[in-house]
C-alpha cells in the first residue's frame, strides 16, 4: 500500500487499481475510499488512485484533529498530485468528497483537467435541498415493499422529529436497489464512519460559498455532473443548478439510480463516466 506525507508529516495512504490515464478518486463521508472499489468497473479503462482522507482506512491519525476541516484537506490533495508527479490531473469526487474537489478546483485550477462529481455534496457552494424535493424525489420508489416505514421515517427527519431510528429507516432510499448487496455496502459504510471526522469536516469556517462559487465561475475545464434520478441526497433538479455554476459543465441523470450509481448500474455508470472522461482527454490533445 503506498503512502506519502502531508504538510504536516502526517502519512497518507492511496489504493491504486486498473489500466489507463490516471483518475484522483476522492471519497465521500467523509471516509476511507474502500467502499468506492473498483467503481463498477471503471478500473478496466482508467488506473483509480483512491485517497483515504486522513484519519481513515489507512492513512495515519493526525495531532491536529482540526486538521480535517474540508478546507484544511485541500493541502493533502496537492500533496498527493505533487507525490504523484501529475502535472494536471482527472479529479473525480463522490458525495462529500466533491466539497473538498470544489475547495482545491477554487484553489489550484491549474492542476484539474477534468472534473467529475458524482451525486455530489453541495455545502461547499451553499445550495439548499428543501424538504419538499426530497420527499417528492423519494416518491419516486413508493412500489418498493419497504416504501412506507422509509417514507414515515423521511418525513420525520423533515419535520426536523428525526432519531436515530429514522435515519437507519431512511438507508433503502440511498440505493437503487435494496438488497443483500446494498445493505452489506450500507452496514460497512455505517461501521467506517467516525463522528468525530464528519464533525470537524464540516466545522465553522470550512466552507465560504460566495466565494467557492465565484472561483468555479471561472474554472473553464470539462465537468461532469452525474446525478442518481432517485438520489435524495443529490436531486437531479440541485444537481442541475450544480452544473450551472460551472462555464463548461454537462449533467447526466442515471435512472432508476440513488447515491452510489456505480453499484445500482456499473454498465450505465461506467458508460457515462467513461465517455466524459475520453471526449474530454480526445478534447483536450
Amino acid at each position: 500500500m503506498p503512502t506519502f506525507s502531508a504538510y504536516d508529516g502526517t502519512k497518507l495512504a492511496y489504493h491504486v487499481c486498473g489500466d489507463g490515464p490516471a483518475v484522483v478518486c476522492l471519497p465521500g463521508g467523509p471516509t476511507d475510499s474502500a467502499y468506492l472499489g473498483d467503481l463498477g468497473g471503471l478500473s478496466a479503462h482508467r488506473r483509480l488512485i483512491r485517497l483515504d482522507l486522513r484519519g481513515t482506512g489507512e492513512s495515519a491519525t493526525p495531532e491536529d484533529t482540526a486538521s480535517y476541516r474540508c478546507d484544511r484537506l485541500v493541502d493533502d490533495v496537492e500533496a498527493l498530485r505533487e507525490h504523484l508527479g501529475l502535472d494536471r490531473m482527472d479529479l473525480l469526487a463522490h458525495c462529500a468528497g466533491a466539497n473538498l474537489a470544489a475547495l482545491y478546483v477554487s484553489r489550484h485550477p491549474e492542476n484539474v483537467s477534468k472534473l467529475a462529481l458524482i451525486t455530489p455534496s453541495v455545502r461547499a457552494v451553499g445550495l439548499t435541498i428543501t424538504g419538499d424535493l426530497r420527499l417528492e424525489t423519494a416518491r419516486l420508489r413508493r412500489d418498493e415493499p419497504w416504501f412506507p416505514e422509509a417514507f414515515a421515517a423521511l418525513e420525520a427527519i423533515v419535520a426536523g422529529r428525526a432519531s436515530a431510528d429514522s435515519w437507519q429507516a431512511v438507508a433503502p432510499f440511498s440505493y437503487g436497489r435494496w438488497d443483500e448487496a446494498a445493505q452489506a455496502h450500507q452496514a460497512a459504510g455505517d461501521e467506517r464512519m467516525n463522528p468525530e471526522i464528519v464533525a470537524a469536516f464540516g466545522a465553522e469556517g470550512a466552507f465560504t460559498p460566495g466565494t467557492t462559487r465565484t472561483a468555479l465561475a471561472r474554472f473553464t475545464p470539462p465537468v461532469l455532473l452525474l446525478a442518481g434520478e432517485a438520489d435524495l441526497g443529490a436531486p437531479p433538479a440541485t444537481m442541475a443548478e450544480f452544473a450551472a455554476l460551472f462555464p463548461n459543465a454537462e449533467l447526466a441523470v442515471q435512472p432508476g439510480a440513488g447515491h452510489n450509481p456505480w453499484l445500482d448500474d456499473a454498465d450505465q455508470f461506467v458508460a457515462t463516466t467513461r465517455a466524459f472522461l475520453e471526449a474530454t482527454t480526445a478534447a483536450s490533445s
